[in-house]
């Protein structure tokens, strides 16, 4: 009888072997940012958890807002604008309302200033999830800068930029013109002219972000000085809620030197080209 042949099972492929084009080479970045990623669902839940604390946060705010609004934060905003008028002059009502509304506004403008940092903390929780573990680590210093240049546009604006805008309106009326302005659009005005200031003080923080992607880098801004000169003045002109001249200049002012500076922060921040 003829031997019986015997099947033998193929032995895998060994890791040594150099022509196996079953072995790829990932990038462990890469599968940490596959690991991290949501599916649509998931980032509307997320969407909605980060509005939901962020709307608690700014109650909260508003709680303590209220609490100090008619010893300290009222006369704060307004009674510069009153000091600003010629003599004897006062900022007038001419609806039974008025002034309560302008009071809730005040208030709930209050607990927006107040719960800034944990809002913007809450921007950065619906972004991270898409980022490096070592890009996470800038959570801390995102925030903290993001308060620090919002409160110093909202600082700017309350003793540079709103005066200057404010002072100007008050000496274009002549004499023959008593200018006795409405409490409740004298407060947008500055309502306005603060959220400018401080959303033209983020360009550093925006800037930081985009070179972390590597989407700008310091050449590239360097490069495209002039035309952000331009930019800028365009931008001044459309955000600055006076319509003036000198608040035009006021703003755009700040803002050359912030592009300047975010020059600087895209140059230290900015992404690495890895060495072939």
């Amino acid at each position: 009888m003829a031997p019986v042949p015997t099947l033998e099972r193929p032995e895998p492929p060994s890791a040594s072997d150099e022509d196996s084009p079953l072995i790829e080479l990932t990038d462990p970045q890469d599968l940490e940012l596959d690991s991290g990623r949501m599916s649509f669902l998931e980032h509307l839940d997320e969407l909605r958890k980060r509005l939901i604390a962020s709307i608690i946060g700014m109650a909260i705010g508003c709680v303590v807002g209220f609490i100090f609004l008619d010893k300290y934060i009222l006369p704060f905003i307004m009674l510069p604008m009153q000091v600003m008028l010629r003599t004897g002059g006062k900022l007038i009502t001419t609806e039974p309302s008025e002034f309560f509304m302008l009071w809730l506004k005040v208030g709930f403008f209050a607990g927006l200033m107040i719960a800034m940092p944990f809002i913007l903390y809450q921007v950065w929780l619906f972004v991270a999830p898409g980022l490096y573990s070592h890009e996470k680590r800038f959570a801390i210093p995102f925030v903290m800068f993001a308060s620090l240049f919002f409160f110093g546009g909202a600082t700017f604006s309350h003793y540079i930029a709103f005066p200057v805008t404010w002072g100007f309106f008050i000496a274009f009326n002549p004499s023959y013109v008593e200018f006795m302005p409405k409490i409740g659009p004298a407060f947008s005005l500055y309502f306005k002219m603060m959220l400018a200031c401080g959303a033209v003080f983020q360009m550093p923080v925006l800037v930081f972000a985009l070179a972390r992607m590597g989407v700008v880098t310091a050449g590239f801004l360097l490069r495209n000085f002039k035309y952000a000169v331009l930019i800028i003045a365009i931008a001044g002109a459309v955000l600055s809620p006076g319509g003036d001249i000198a608040s035009q200049m006021i703003l755009s002012g700040p803002m050359l030197v912030l592009y300047i500076l975010s020059i600087g922060v895209a140059w230290v921040f900015q992404k690495k080209r890895k060495q072939s």
